[in-house]
């Protein structure tokens, strides 16, 4: 038995978790944030019992050392020699990475020159990792990319239709975020489909940010996030994929250079700006049951995207074995899951038991019925795991 510490490093936070492996068993969880501030919050929770203090956390390193001396102040665990390495999440790897790798300094390098695709994740990612570096200089550090599992994607499946020399000179490609989470729902789908040889399956990653991934045999085969997060489907803020033209427009009507205007589409847009009145799906559910108009339109909208992504995918893949729902939305809200099957109901053939879809939440279950020409099934997602079992099978490699 070995322990593996997950974390994922933001700008003002550090979140983490602590694993027995293989045994895969979570020993302790919890999150530093507001990173930089006197009044900044650290969390611990480990058998049955929560932790929280608010004290001065003036930097990363320091976030690490405090996390480092509750362990071992509530012996969570004896001694620092007890954890064997560190799991990092990290969200952009670019053309350079198929797969977790430790964090040595050719890696660094090569996630900080991504920093421009991922501006509010590498650089937060890259504090954290030197900062455990720092304080453990002598325990393996891991990367997992979160664009790591897109790679398998075909050219023609990643490219986009610009001049193919500026697709080389600037590596410019559809990357797709949330690999992590969609190669998980991937493996625990499967357990839906013991007969499939060649299973077919289409995950929905559907929270404030979203995704969707075509998958067959394991391997992606399409994914809807583009060179960034901000393509794809509709999400909290985002607009997901919209007619280019709608960028050099704007910055016609508004007089506002493109700077000011991708602010726009990344963090006024999506549910937010279709509503008028929040990015959280929640709040728009609550307006569209008032009568808001705004907020019906802006539900309609997010809906019917995701279904225009999985009739899209069903072409791709030739027809598709099972359907996944996950993350905030698509683990906890039926309402949604509802609206998105009865977009797709009518070509694909699919049908859902209502009964087990209000009252599922959160759990691995089949929602659709046996007459359902395609399986649907709401399987919580959990990227850290997965980060953990990666990490534990380098450094047993």
């Amino acid at each position: 038995m070995e322990k593996i510490l997950v974390v994922n490093a933001g700008s003002s936070s550090l979140k983490y978790k602590l694993y027995e492996m293989p045994e895969e068993e979570v020993i302790c969880s919890g999150i530093a944030e507001r990173i930089g501030h006197e009044d900044a919050i650290f969390r611990l929770k480990f058998n049955g019992v929560s932790i929280r203090n608010i004290l001065p956390i003036h930097d990363h390193t320091i976030a690490v050392e405090l996390l480092l001396e509750a362990l071992i102040a509530h012996k969570v665990i004896k001694s620092l020699n007890d954890i064997k390495a560190v799991g990092h999440r990290v969200v952009q790897g670019g053309k350079y990475f198929s797969k977790s790798v430790f964090f040595d300094d050719d890696t660094i390098d090569k996630v900080e020159s991504l920093i421009e695709l991922a501006p509010l994740h590498n650089g937060p990612h890259l504090i954290g990792v030197r900062a455990f570096k720092k304080v453990l200089p002598d325990i393996p550090n891991v990367a997992t990319f979160d664009t790591a599992f897109h790679r398998s994607m075909d050219e023609v499946d990643s490219i986009f239709p610009i001049p193919y020399d500026l697709t080389q000179k600037f590596d410019i490609r559809r990357y797709g975020a949330h690999g992590t989470s969609h190669q998980y729902l991937d493996q625990e789908g499967r357990k839906f489909l013991p007969d499939i040889e060649h299973p077919r399956i289409i995950t929905c990653h559907i929270g404030s940010g979203a995704s969707i991934s075509a998958i067959k045999d394991g391997k992606c085969v399409a994914t809807s996030m583009g060179l960034t997060p901000l393509g794809g489907i509709m999400m909290g803020t985002r607009t997901g994929d919209i007619d280019p033209s709608v960028v050099y427009y704007l910055c016609k009507k508004l007089n506002k250079n493109i700077e000011e205007v991708y602010e726009i589409l990344n963090r006024k847009s999506g549910l937010l700006g279709v509503s008028g009145i929040s990015n959280d799906s929640r709040d728009v559910l609550n307006a569209m049951e008032r009568g808001d108009k705004r907020a019906i339109l802006a539900n309609c909208l997010f809906n019917r995207r995701i279904a225009d992504y999985i009739g899209q995918y069903f072409v791709r893949l030739g027809g598709v074995d099972l359907i996944i729902f996950s993350a905030g939305i698509g683990e906890n809200s039926a309402y949604f899951r509802s609206q998105i099957i009865k977009e797709i109901s009518s070509a694909l053939g699919v049908k859902i038991d209502e009964k087990i879809n209000e009252t599922s939440r959160g759990v691995n279950i089949l929602l659709s019925t046996p007459d359902s020409k395609v399986k649907v099934a709401l399987i919580p997602t959990d990227e850290e795991v997965m980060i953990a079992r990666d990490t534990y099978q380098l450094i047993n490699s």
